[in-house]
C-alpha cells in the first residue's frame, strides 16, 4: 500500500534513530574502536541489516523512506527501484512494493559467467531509476551502482538510504557532481541525540562519539595502528 501520511522530517529522523537503538543496530565503543571496511578505526558502528528481522520497525521505516522520496523527488519521479547488492536488495523490494513499481538489483561486479550481468531483473532504456541502499558513509560505493544503471540506458539521479553518516562534508557534493541527489532518514547526529535522550550509553562514551563525529578524520588519524 502506498503510504499517504507525511510526518515532519525531524520526527522521521528521531523515530528512525529510536528504532535503530531499540533493536541494538547501533554500537558505540570508545575503548576498543571498530575497524571499518576502509581499515580505519571508529567508535561507532551501525548494522541496518538487522531491520529485516523486525517486521513492525521495518514496515514503519520503509513507509518513512517511501514518503521521503515522494516528498523530496516527486510522486511520479521513478519507473524502477534498484537495490544495491546485497544490503540494499530487501529494502528496494519493500520500497518498490509501496510505490507499486518494478524492482531490480545491481551487482557489485559482473557475475563472471552467463550474461555477465550487473543488473538483475528488467531495466530498460530511459527508465528513471531510484537506487536504494541501507546506508552511505562518504557516497563512494553508490557511484559504481549508478554507473552500472546508466550503462543500460536508464537514468539514475537519486539514491535513498535509511542511514547517512552525515559527518563527511564532501559526501553530498561528490554525489551531486555525479548527478545524484541523496535522500535519507537519519544521521549519526540524530542517533547521538536520541541516545542521550534515552540514556542508552554512558556519558563518557557519548562524549567520545561526539568528538569523533565533529572531526572523524582527525580522530582516526590519532588512532591509526
Amino acid at each position: 500500500m502506498i503510504p499517504s501520511t507525511f510526518p515532519p522530517k525531524d520526527e522521521i529522523a528521531r523515530l528512525t534513530a529510536r528504532a535503530l537503538l531499540e533493536i541494538k543496530a547501533v554500537h558505540f565503543n570508545a575503548e576498543t574502536p571498530f575497524t571499518l571496511a576502509s581499515g580505519l578505526p571508529s567508535p561507532t558502528y551501525i548494522d541496518c541489516r538487522k531491520l529485516i528481522s523486525y517486521p513492525r520497525i521495518r514496515s514503519v521505516l520503509m513507509d518513512f523512506l517511501s514518503v521521503t522520496v515522494m516528498r523530496e523527488a516527486g510522486f511520479e519521479a521513478f519507473d524502477n527501484i534498484a537495490g544495491g547488492e546485497t544490503a540494499g536488495i530487501p529494502f528496494a523490494a519493500l520500497v518498490a512494493e509501496r510505490l507499486a513499481l518494478p524492482m531490480t538489483y545491481v551487482r557489485k561486479k559482473p557475475k563472471g559467467y552467463g550474461r555477465n550481468a550487473r543488473i538483475e531483473g528488467a531495466m530498460t532504456e530511459g527508465q528513471r531509476v531510484l537506487l536504494v541502499e541501507d546506508l552511505t558513509t562518504d557516497g563512494g560505493s553508490k557511484l559504481s551502482f549508478v554507473d552500472a544503471i546508466r550503462e543500460t540506458g536508464a537514468v539514475c539521479g537519486h539514491t535513498a538510504v535509511i542511514f547517512y553518516y552525515g559527518i563527511f562534508p564532501d559526501t553530498e557534493a561528490k554525489l551531486g557532481a555525479h548527478g545524484v541527489k541523496l535522500h535519507h532518514l537519519c544521521t549519526w547526529w540524530d542517533v547521538l541525540a536520541e541516545a542521550r535522550a534515552q540514556g542508552s550509553f554512558d556519558a563518557a562514551t557519548l562524549a567520545e562519539v561526539e568528538s569523533f563525529l565533529k572531526a572523524p578524520r582527525a580522530w582516526q588519524d590519532a588512532r591509526k595502528a
